[in-house]
């Protein structure tokens, strides 16, 4: 049996319009987990790093940023506010008009 990537079984995934529809449905989500990694490691933080600064652990900050663990629930606004700052960064929530 041929291995077969993350990117590749994704691919076939996507042919499924169920699969399709459920995942685009979370592109919001996933934007949002994107632009918190792409932002940390921008500014040169780690895990670690961002943990001790909100005062938690890094673990969390793990399940922060990747939308998992047992209890998946939305971050309040306070902790994303509170995860920016650890980061040096303002938190800014926009609304853009859909086209």
């Amino acid at each position: 049996m041929t291995k077969r990537t993350h990117t590749q079984l994704k691919k076939v995934a996507l042919k499924r319009k169920d699969v399709k529809a459920a995942y685009d449905a979370l592109d919001e989500e996933f934007s949002l987990l994107e632009e918190m990694i792409k932002t940390r490691l921008k500014v040169g933080k780690t895990q670690d790093d961002v943990a001790k600064a909100m005062k938690t652990t890094t673990s969390v900050v793990g399940r922060l940023e990747t939308g998992g663990g047992k209890h998946q629930h939305s971050p309040t606004i306070a902790t994303l506010r509170k995860y920016a700052h650890a980061l040096g960064c303002d938190l800014q929530i926009k609304f853009v008009k859909l086209l």
